[in-house]
């Protein structure tokens, strides 16, 4: 039997390629093009190894491992949840990929009388292979939205600092966080401590009420505040020195964001 190696590398590639992506997309995770095809080609050159012969156990933990690496190298490594949240993403786009196309070549391949199964001699080819794919991952990704998960709630934020600086990083839309500066009436977002350097800043504090206790929040004025790409310059950024648990999220966006983004 003749085996295009190249072919499958190709084919490998791709899908790798959009598996990643959906991933990337669907946890609404800033990562680069670059890391992207960093990943997919870590996936897809596992494929040379494959040809020898192993046993079922070492092959399934070699190809978890190339998983692994797939998720740091395109993810980054933030902590072990965030890392495993990637991983069982990707292996659920995978099934669900992987069954839709299934299906498909089972209808194109295969009649039935009752219960009784007769081959046609046809099957997916490479070209319907490629255009369906996408097709099926973005129906995917378009029902997964309409969930309300935690993934609904972040957005992509950019903050324009001195100097003509950009931070871009995640924002988590906590309704709880209703923070107002008394003095300017400006609402407040927080940002995890050590991402800006305070010196860079004007900093001042301001008054908030919690658990009971009066405290002083340090703040400054960015020069705009950018969330899913409109433009914003009525907030105050405030630096918060607990660290969020929510993975992948560095800062904390106000309830009044809810109104802005109407």
């Amino acid at each position: 039997m003749k085996v295009y190696v190249d072919l499958i590398f190709f084919l490998n590639f791709y899908l790798d390629f959009l598996l990643l992506m959906t991933t990337s997309v669907t946890l609404k995770r800033n990562t680069s093009i670059k890391r992207l095809l960093y990943g997919t080609f870590i996936g897809s050159s596992s494929i040379f190894f494959l040809f020898y012969n192993v046993n079922s156990i070492l092959l399934f933990c070699f190809k978890l491992l190339i998983a692994i690496l797939m998720m740091i190298s395109t993810f980054q490594y933030k902590n072990l949840k965030y890392t495993l949240n990637n991983l069982g993403y990707f292996y659920m786009i995978s099934v669900v990929l992987g069954g839709f196309l299934y299906y498909l070549n089972l209808e194109f391949s295969y009649t039935h009388v009752g219960l009784i199964f007769i081959h046609k001699g046809i099957s997916i080819n490479i070209l319907f292979f490629i255009i369906i794919s996408p097709i099926i991952l973005y129906i995917y990704y378009r029902q997964a939205k309409q969930f309300k998960t935690t993934y609904n709630l972040i957005y992509d934020v950019e903050i324009g600092l001195k100097n003509k600086e950009k931070l871009t990083i995640k924002g988590f839309l906590d309704t709880g966080n209703k923070l107002i500066d008394p003095i300017t009436n400006k609402p407040i977002l927080l940002l995890q401590k050590g991402i800006v350097k305070d010196k860079n800043q004007k900093i001042y504090y301001v008054p908030f009420h919690s658990l009971g206790n009066n405290n002083l929040l340090k703040c400054f004025k960015p020069e705009y505040v950018s969330i899913d790409n409109k433009k914003y310059k009525n907030y105050l950024i405030g630096i918060s020195d607990k660290k969020f648990s929510l993975e992948g999220v560095e800062c904390i966006l106000n309830n009044k964001v809810l109104e802005d983004l109407k």
